[in-house]
């Protein structure tokens, strides 16, 4: 049946929902295409269900760290099925009131089904043709499965499959020390698996500066994860009950052996099997599809956001690709993906807060900067509740005053960076924040202090 809407959304990951019922509500007609879950990669892999899993491992860790306080608790133990129950219950709701909304949204027909173009303003879902002028790319990402010998051999897990577990692993393999790789290391670590860190690289998060990835490391040991670099050669070989992964080109060449294998390298975006080449949409090599400061793809009338383009890859970086997008479309406001400051977290524990520049990044620009370090063992709220493992760091330009990025990698620093960040978007000099008085005891009152304390980078 062909059926003609004013916009087709593709894909309900953190900008299609919202951009579905903006244009609802503004009078277009306008189809939503899922495929397989509503919410995308936050709602059902992601964000909820893997940060309310870390919250459990946190209390299992803290429970076993009770005496320091003075607390007796006895034998600490982990259900997982308990643990696996409670996430599904703070995650179903997120799940289900994505879909629910959209259904019950005015102006909006739902497909559930995999849609594919068939030219630039055509796309095919089950037995239907829908036609629309304005298209809306969403289908957001997945877990790399790299061609290692052996893989095939072996049932391994992925970010996905992880959400399944309600067992606790003897020892977790986990390949890939980026930011997936180490929240559930030290997730799993906390429920009580022996676990083993497999990175090609000389460093543990590679894009961060030399001195953040060193500490990260260290932070990992303390708690018993063994920690392997360079291993550029994995592969794998089951024996018996346990599976042996091989990282025979590394300075220990002895294989790690454990029950499971989590593979964590990266993701890929879900956009090979969509019929972009009938549509004319241009893909890059990694296969993002490629759009401009606007969100627009190549082909008039059809935009890219999330995950799917390439420029950020999080949750709040794909919710405001859609606010880039409504704004443009709907009020006349010309906000641009370039006014876009980087900005994330690595959840961690304690967390790693980024913005802007890294050191290395302000140092290979050769400007004249400043920079200021303050270490959180230095700082009163942290010493007050025994976690002043971390540091954080500030780099501001010499001339202009504006702050090029930050890190704070330490308690509580997942919040406290946006008082950073909210300054670099008013494009205000650093002295707004180490003039102003924060509040005393807090994590936030060091900032002040580190900003005071600036030197010669």
């Amino acid at each position: 049946m062909n059926k003609s809407y004013d916009a087709i959304i593709i894909g309900t990951g953190q900008s299609g929902p919202f951009m579905a019922i903006r244009l609802a509500k503004a009078g277009h007609k306008v189809a939503v295409i899922e495929r397989h879950l509503f919410g995308g990669t936050c709602v059902n892999t992601g964000c909820i269900p893997t940060k309310t899993l870390i919250a459990s491992a946190r209390v299992a860790y803290m429970a076993r760290r009770a005496a320091e306080f003075g607390v007796n608790t006895g034998d600490i133990s982990v259900d997982m099925q308990r643990v696996k129950a409670r996430k599904d219950a703070i995650q179903r709701p997120s799940q289900d009131g994505a879909e629910t909304r959209l259904h019950e949204q005015p102006n909006c027909d739902v497909y559930k089904g995999h849609a594919r173009f068939e030219s630039p303003h055509v796309v095919a879902v089950n037995d239907d043709r829908l036609t629309a002028d304005k298209i809306f790319i969403d289908v957001g990402g997945r877990a790399i499965v790299p061609p290692l010998r052996g893989l095939e051999q072996i049932s391994y897990l992925t970010n996905s499959s992880m959400m399944d577990v309600d067992f606790l692993p003897e020892h977790l393999i986990v390949v890939g020390g980026s930011y997936i790789g180490m929240e559930f290391a030290q997730m799993y670590r906390r429920f009580g698996s022996k676990v083993t860190i497999l990175e090609m690289n000389p460093r543990l998060v590679a894009r961060e500066d030399e001195d953040v990835s060193a500490a990260i490391k260290g932070i990992l040991e303390r708690e018993g994860i063994t920690v392997r670099l360079k291993a550029t050669c994995i592969s794998f070989e089951k024996r018996g009950d346990r599976i042996a992964a091989g990282v025979d080109c590394t300075e220990n060449p002895s294989p790690a052996v454990g029950t499971h294998v989590l593979l964590a390298v990266g993701r890929r975006p879900n956009t090979e099997d969509l019929g972009l080449d009938k549509a004319g949409v241009a893909r890059d090599e990694h296969g993002y599809i490629t759009v401009d400061d606007h969100l627009r793809t190549n082909v008039p009338g059809i935009w890219a956001l999330g995950d799917c383009n390439g420029h950020g890859g999080f949750t709040h970086t794909s919710y405001n690709d859609y606010e880039i997008v409504a704004a443009n479309l709907l009020d006349n406001d010309d906000r641009k993906l370039s006014d876009r400051i980087l900005a994330y977290n690595l959840y961690i524990d304690p967390p790693l807060a980024r913005i802007g520049m890294t050191e290395t990044e302000v140092r290979k620009s050769g400007r004249k900067a400043l920079i200021a370090r303050y270490e959180m063992a230095n700082v009163g709220r942290a010493r007050e509740r025994s976690e002043t493992q971390g540091f954080m760091k500030i780099m501001v330009d010499a001339e202009s005053r504006r702050i090029l990025g930050a890190m704070i990698l330490g308690v509580g620093g997942d919040e406290v960076i946006h008082s950073i960040l909210d300054v670099m978007y008013a494009k205000a000099p650093y002295t707004v924040i180490s003039r102003a008085m924060h509040i005393h005891p807090t994590l936030s009152e060091l900032v002040p202090t580190m900003l005071q304390d600036l030197k010669p980078l």
